[in-house]
């Protein structure tokens, strides 16, 4: 099959398995020389894809078992999570840990340790997995978690399945009164405003900001501040209490097909970013929205890695430590705004403290921006690298489609101690993808 990350880049001819039970599963990894897994292809480059196997895991996907009494849910890795919220918002119960979609399986959350608007508070989605089970290339399965089997659970958290294949997990849920959200929302004028908010905020649930990578001078890094809280019963009108978790669903569309690709510019976009910082500040303040546009807020367009063209687009993201964020940051969009190469979903989050073994967060600020994919951007990126580099900076696996071996290395100290585990264990030649090729993983 040909197959790509949701950036559509690269793409890639891949040998792909699909089983449908546990036995097919081990027959699958056992007869391949190298294997890796693949949930619902959310990653954005090529994490997810070996060109000899590719397993796809969307069939297993069954919920085993929920006890109540912890919100502990157990269940295959191709659960998406938004089937979770689907079975269990309704009874209380909400993930722990949400990222930017709702269409990631288990998994993959897993394997990337994904994060989302709380990390500051709540850190990682490793903070609410109680176990995984995972299987070696010879089909044995072992369960690992941070008191059995430490070093392998420690690794498979943000190890992007590169130490075997994930067939069951135990993850905790949070309890919710409401599938309600009350939600804040503050411009910033600039950067350090947008900062100020954020560090001015540390008890907030959640919080998050769109950032004009455009803007200049006085302006630059102008944003629009989120903060939200899980609705009480309380915070609700009389009528909204009685049905708390009885919430219209989204509005959805789709995008049809691929944008051409003079679509968007540095015209489109330095108005697109001024359109939306002028709208946003006009209904800053408090609200009530729903759970699904708080957290998911683009999965009501399906489809839309579509609006980048038929080349794709790549996604930068970087994690700067908290010393160097400003100048970090500020250096960054600067960057940007001189190659007037203008990117429409910029995202800067605030994370907390953090000591893993392989994944991507540590204490400091987090800036996510797309580009669709050509020349003149891929020069960009480079340069974006060499300034995340200057301030002590790392780089988010889930996203990178591009990135090089070198600048990896230089990006992340825990390397080699990743790749001496992967050798030591075997890992190194059973489990591959072709970001792991690229990266020299």
């Amino acid at each position: 099959m040909i197959l790509s990350g949701w950036g559509r880049y690269p793409v890639l001819d891949a040998a792909v398995h699909a089983p449908r039970s546990f036995a097919e599963l081990r027959e699958d990894v056992r007869a391949a020389q190298s294997v890796i897994a693949r949930g619902n292809g959310r990653a954005y480059g090529d994490s997810a894809i070996n060109t000899a196997a590719t397993i796809k895991t969307q069939h297993l996907n069954r919920m085993l078992a929920f006890d109540p009494d912890i919100g502990q849910l157990i269940a295959e890795p191709g659960v998406l999570l938004g089937d979770i919220i689907a079975a269990f918002l309704s009874r209380g119960w909400f993930l722990a840990v949400a990222p930017g979609t709702k269409f990631v399986s288990l998994g993959g959350a897993i394997a990337a340790d994904v994060h989302g608007k709380n990390h500051h508070k709540d850190g990682s989605f490793r903070t609410c997995v109680d176990w995984v089970d995972v299987m070696d290339a010879q089909g044995a399965v072992t369960r690992c978690s941070a008191l059995e089997n430490p070093v392998l659970f420690d690794h498979t958290l943000g190890g992007m399945g590169l130490t075997g294949v994930i067939t069951r997990a135990a993850i905790r849920l949070r309890p919710v009164e409401s599938a309600w959200m009350v939600q804040t929302t503050q411009p910033a004028a600039n950067l350090e405003a947008a900062m100020d908010l954020f560090e001015a905020n540390p008890d907030a649930s959640y919080s998050v900001a769109w950032i004009d990578c455009l803007a200049t001078g006085s302006t630059k890094g102008r944003s629009l501040v989120t903060l939200g809280e899980h609705a009480r019963l309380t915070d609700l009108p009389e009528d909204r209490a009685r049905a708390a978790f009885d919430v219209p669903d989204n509005r959805t569309w789709a995008v049809p097909f691929d944008a051409p690709g003079f679509a968007l510019n540095k015209v489109t976009a330095r108005a697109f970013n001024a359109l939306y910082y002028r709208r946003g500040s006009r209904k800053s303040g408090q609200q009530i929205t729903n759970w699904d546009s708080f957290f998911f807020p683009l999965d009501a367009i399906l489809h839309w890695n579509r609006i980048y063209g038929r080349k794709g687009f790549a996604q930068f993201q970087c994690v700067l430590p908290l010393a160097a964020s400003y100048a970090g940051l500020s250096a960054l969009l600067s960057a940007i705004s001189k190659a007037e190469v203008g990117a429409f979903l910029a995202v800067l989050k605030r994370f907390g403290p953090q000591t893993s073994a392989f994944s991507f967060p540590m204490e400091g600020y987090t800036l996510a921006l797309d580009f669709p994919v050509n020349a003149r951007t891929l020069r960009l990126l480079s340069e974006l690298d060499r300034i995340t580099l200057d301030h002590g900076g790392r780089f988010y696996l889930a996203k990178d489609a591009r990135m090089s071996a070198d600048v990896f290395a230089a990006s992340d100290k825990r390397i080699e101690a990743f790749r001496a585990e992967r050798q030591g264990n075997g890992w190194q030649n059973s489990f591959a993808s072709a970001q792991s090729r690229r990266l020299n993983l």
